[in-house]
């Protein structure tokens, strides 16, 4: 079968296509073949080194993924043959707190991942894709969306009337955006592009901040809420973004931090968030349970993936490479 590897620390262009032997199918698991993966932030990290947790060599890339069972092993009952499944991002996170050990069980860095033929995981380890998704938009889910799921519903529970604070246009972004204005939020969201701004109208979006326009933005973000800020902040920019997202959460407010797509090593002051009493939060997807109860919500809402663009297989670096060039809104595929 084909599998794409990352063997070293060269970023994209070091990436390989290699054949490999068919996994086997244990007792316990289940085999998959793929028909689709898309790609995250994480993945650029990962092809580039130095991503925690995330420095097996090689590996085979990608977390999010899905496809159809073509194998059960023994005493597998909860799975049969064309089951259509995604495998779950943190492999041995299945519901409750989470450790390090099973952190280091995260698909596409700490274990070999989806941009594969076909893959084997334990029964336990994936959950059933409805009906009304394609393979494409299941695969699109268990990184992006149980993200945002994650941070919005889980902890200090998002409710109808609030207001949330995205950052940009990807894939977190985006489905935090479906996801808030499902639960009945307002929403900003920020962008240095007007035409993807446009975009996150169309999808939902109440107000939005052009931050090469404004580069003070949290400044913008303050006066529509009438200087009081905003009730939760979705902050994927990390150490970059972080003190403009704490100037712009109302006292007693919720950031979530997710990323760190902007100056990962910049410095910032904790005074205003203790001033304020702000709940700062990180968050690294989620477990099964979370992955289950995202689907769950996207059918009941019937929320649609935004897929902005999708590539073939062989074709899986020009799908990185367009990734890394931050042109999409949304989420990238690979479909095999």
């Amino acid at each position: 079968m084909k599998s794409c590897l990352v063997k070293t620390d060269g970023g994209i262009d070091a990436i390989e296509t290699v054949d490999q032997p068919e996994p086997d199918c244990r007792p316990g698991t289940v085999k998959i073949r793929m028909r689709a993966a898309s790609l995250n932030y994480r993945d650029l990290s990962v092809a580039a080194g130095g991503y925690m947790r995330n420095d097996t060599r090689p590996v085979v890339p990608l977390s999010d993924g899905a496809g159809e069972i073509t194998e059960v092993g023994d005493g597998v009952t909860q799975w049969k043959v064309g089951d259509r499944v995604s495998p779950i991002f943190v492999q041995k996170w299945i519901d409750g707190s989470v450790t390090d050990a099973m952190l280091r069980s995260s698909l596409g860095g700490g274990i070999d991942g989806v941009l594969t033929e076909s893959i084997v995981v334990p029964e336990q380890s994936l959950v059933a894709i409805p009906d009304s998704m394609s393979f494409a938009e299941a695969a699109s889910i268990p990184c992006a969306a149980v993200t945002a799921w994650h941070a919005l519903f889980e902890v200090n529970r998002l409710v109808a009337g609030q207001t949330v604070l995205l950052l940009g246009t990807g894939g977190v972004s985006i489905y935090a955006l479906q996801l808030a204005k499902s639960a009945g939020a307002r929403v900003i969201i920020t962008s240095s592009s007007d035409k993807k701004l446009e975009l996150a109208k169309s999808l939902g979006a109440d107000q939005t901040v052009n931050y090469q326009t404004h580069p003070d933005w949290h400044r913008e973000v303050k006066s529509l809420t009438d200087g009081v800020g905003v009730d939760h902040v979705v902050e994927v920019g990390g150490p970059g973004t972080l003190e403009k997202s704490i100037k712009s959460t109302k006292v007693g407010g919720n950031i979530h931090l997710i990323g760190v797509l902007d100056s990962p090593s910049a410095k910032i002051s904790p005074m205003l968030s203790v001033f304020n009493l702000l709940n700062i939060r990180g968050i690294y997807v989620g477990s099964r349970t979370m992955h289950e109860r995202t689907i769950q919500a996207m059918t009941a809402s019937e929320i649609k993936p935004v897929i902005d663009k999708s590539f073939a297989f062989d074709d899986a670096l020009d799908a990185y490479r367009y990734f890394a060039s931050q042109k999409h809104v949304g989420k990238v595929v690979i479909e095999f």
